[in-house]
């Protein structure tokens, strides 16, 4: 059999990244699938790149980010989605925790055709990881799930107020200007009705 010939199920794992919903363990008015959030990240952090390039001097390629946030959860198909409670109950933990991960990673880029895994390797796998470039799809991931939170507490859902102050304050504390001037730009549209972002 040829390499070509052996059949390869990893993008039959991709597929079912629709399957693991996010926020485990917290009531949610619409749930929130790890493929539709992925998507998201992947429009936030191509915006986020433009931005970093257009008005704060950047050199950022921001189809290749927006590329790896399309999988920056990937391995989450092999260890679902652990709410954070538990995931950063204690360093320990969490230590423990990310090597599942790097090994789900790694298991995923071997379903490959050998041929093909250098080019998913440094889109699934966090150790192959630009950091410049990963800091900005980690921007963007925080960016999605704090929309989330806007979405859910306009609909009276008050279970994601904490989780929106904690939000708030990572990302302030990641100090990115891009940030900053998505937020002026873009937030704004989130807390109104499909009929004032018609007018």
């Amino acid at each position: 059999m040829t390499e070509q010939s052996n059949p390869s199920h990893f993008f039959a794992y991709m597929a079912r990244m629709k399957l693991i919903n996010r926020w485990p363990l917290m009531r949610n008015t619409q749930l929130e699938n790890v493929q539709e959030h992925s998507l998201q990240v992947a429009m936030i952090a191509h915006a986020l790149a433009i931005v970093r390039n257009e008005y704060f001097d950047g050199d950022l390629d921001a189809e290749r980010i927006a590329t790896l946030a399309i999988f920056h959860d990937a391995s989450e198909v092999l260890t679902g989605d652990l709410p954070n409670p538990v995931k950063y109950f204690n360093a320990e933990i969490a230590k423990e925790y990310k090597k599942i991960e790097t090994v789900a990673e790694e298991k995923l880029v071997g379903l490959l055709p050998e041929r093909l895994q250098k080019y998913y390797q440094p889109l699934v796998c966090s150790e192959h990881h630009n950091k410049e470039e990963y800091k900005i799809v980690k921007a963007a991931d925080i960016l999605s799930a704090y929309f989330k939170t806007i979405e859910e507490l306009n609909a009276g859902n008050h279970e994601f107020s904490r989780a929106q102050q904690r939000l708030k304050e990572t990302l302030a504390e990641l100090n990115m200007p891009e940030i900053e001037f998505f937020l002026n730009l873009f937030e704004p549209g989130f807390s109104l009705s499909l009929d004032a972002i018609t007018e």
